[in-house]
């Protein structure tokens, strides 16, 4: 598989009610195909997020909104181009960061929180400098992480709740 130059096209999902802001890496290909975030079918995002929310998994990118906004959750990813191959994170080359301090602006964020480590080395490189915000790092829910739990990355992801309230 060849590495590819591409820019993000999915806009942030955010209100002036978000008080926690999760920012991904950068959209995979199923993610890309699908126009939304988290699209592979075994990434365990969504399911994570409701479970934590207590809420009904959401199936279509509309219920998936509505239960970010519902929950005062922003999500967006680090990123607004790079050059990678396929979803591996670790084949980055040339990223270039969305401007997240600007929608930590127009958003009431207590909290910023990365979905994985390269999510996370990124952030605090290119975005922490703009923000002054330091982001607290969640595990990855990507099926490629499977030798975190189910179980532990719901438990890894209750840390938001604090900031909800």
């Amino acid at each position: 598989m060849e590495r590819e130059h591409l820019i993000h096209t999915i806009a942030p999902v955010f209100d002036r009610h978000s008080k926690v802001l999760l920012l991904g890496t950068f959209p995979s290909p199923k993610s890309r195909e699908t126009g939304f975030y988290y699209g592979h079918p075994r990434n365990r995002f969504w399911q994570v997020l409701a479970d934590v929310c207590a809420c009904p998994l959401p199936v279509s990118k509309e219920e998936k909104i509505q239960m970010l906004l519902t929950h005062h959750i922003a999500l967006w990813d680090v990123l607004r181009s790079c050059s990678i191959t396929g979803a591996d994170d670790s084949s980055i080359r040339e990223p270039a960061a969305n401007p997240v301090h600007l929608l930590l602006r127009q958003a009431p964020v207590k909290a910023v929180f990365t979905t994985g480590g390269k999510a996370a080395a990124l952030y605090q490189k290119y975005c922490y400098p703009q923000t002054g915000v330091q982001a607290f790092l969640l595990p990855s829910t990507s099926p490629a992480n499977c030798r975190v739990s189910y179980d532990a990355l719901k438990q890894a992801y209750t840390a938001i709740l604090p900031y909800l309230k």
